[in-house]
Formats: structure tokens, sequence, C-alpha cells
């Protein structure tokens, strides 16, 4: 190797035993079929059990997608109250909770409601003492019906298209921006509507007075 010109010497390591550094990876397969067997195994132990948990149905964000329904992240401390399924206890009955997120509609709080009503409904928690059931716990003919691992809870249809049909007159006739206009008039002047009709009132009673 020849040099030239001001530049640094070079100082190359061309003698190191790089091959003994090199980690591989040859036991990949291997791991594979043993992480597998364990899952299985953890599987037995825990007995019958969902193997999907439970997560809410909601709407996708943008208008362009919000047509459609999706598995959210958890459910909301409001949907569980109003269920009848306590916080800690949806955790140990494979519900999904998200303490973060909000209900913006009642529609799809209702939604998610009944879904958790229904998979309540097919639920049978087994008592960890058979003798002791806490709170809870499934009793009587529900611990020797014939139990099945769901593997998935389905989600809702989403919004159902019309069939085409003909525009009546009165929908013609109707002025959707027009209309609009004047709700969102009405509610934004309602408060001050209302304190102006309660000054009013009061004046007349001081007049009478």
């Amino acid at each position: 190797m020849g040099f030239a010109h001001n530049n640094v010497l070079h100082d190359n390591h061309f003698r190191k035993d790089w091959q003994r550094r090199v980690r591989t990876w040859f036991d990949q397969p291997g791991r594979k079929l043993r992480r597998r067997r364990a899952r299985q195994t953890k599987a037995a132990a825990l007995g019958v059990r969902p193997i999907d948990p439970l997560r809410p149905a909601v709407r996708a964000q943008t208008v362009r997608y919000n047509t459609k329904i999706r598995e959210g992240r958890g459910f909301t401390l409001a949907e569980l109250k109003e269920a009848g399924i306590g916080k800690k206890e949806a955790r140990g009955v494979g519900i999904i909770v998200d303490h973060r997120r909000r209900n913006l509609s009642e529609e799809g709080k209702k939604l998610n409601v009944d879904r958790l009503k229904a998979y309540k409904a097919k639920l049978i928690v087994f008592p960890r003492k058979a003798g002791k059931p806490k709170k809870g716990d499934s009793t009587g003919d529900e611990l020797t019906t014939e139990t099945t691992r769901v593997t998935s809870f389905s989600l809702p249809a989403g919004t159902v298209h019309e069939s085409p049909r003909k525009i009546t007159d009165k929908e013609r006739e109707f002025e959707a921006y027009h209309t609009l206009r004047v709700k969102r008039a009405e509610q934004r002047f309602d408060g001050k509507r209302k304190a102006r009709a309660a000054k009013k009132e009061e004046e007349e009673a001081n007049k009478k007075k």
C-alpha cells in the first residue's frame, strides 16, 4: 500500500481473530419450538380461559374511516361501572381496561356496555376453593356445564348502507345547512336567553309588589 501527500498514515488491524467474536443464531429454530411448548404448558396449567382478551368496539379515526368499527385498547371506567364490573375484577376475567379513554357519545358507550354484558353472561368463573366461592364466582349448575374457549368475541357490524331509493318531496324541501346554523345559534345563546328571561320575571315580580 503506497502513501502519497501529507495524509495520516494507515493503521489497519488485520490480525484480529474476529471469527471468535461473531455471535451466531443457529439455535433459533430450537428456541422457537421451546417457546411454543412453554406456551402450551402454561395454557394447560391455567385451565379453561378466553384465549384473547375482550376489547371495546370503537370507531376508526377521521371522516374517511369513521364508518368502520375496530377493536380499541380497553374499556372505559364508565362502561365497566354501567355493566356492573369492577376494574380489578375486569383484569382477572380477561377484560382490558383503559383508564385514559373517554366516552364521546351515548351510542358508543351503550354498544360497549352491551358487549360487556353479553360477555359476562357467557363467562363462567371457577372459584379458587371449591367450597368457598367468592363474590362474582359461578356456583351451582354453571360449574358443571360444558365449557368452550372463545377465540374472539366478534365485533358488531359497522354502518349499514341503505339501498338506493327516490328522494321524497319533504327531503327536497329540508334545508340542512340552515337548520344546523339555527340549532348552533340556539345552543350558543341558550344561557344568555335564560338569564334574560329570569331577569325579566324578577322585574315583573318586583313591579307587582
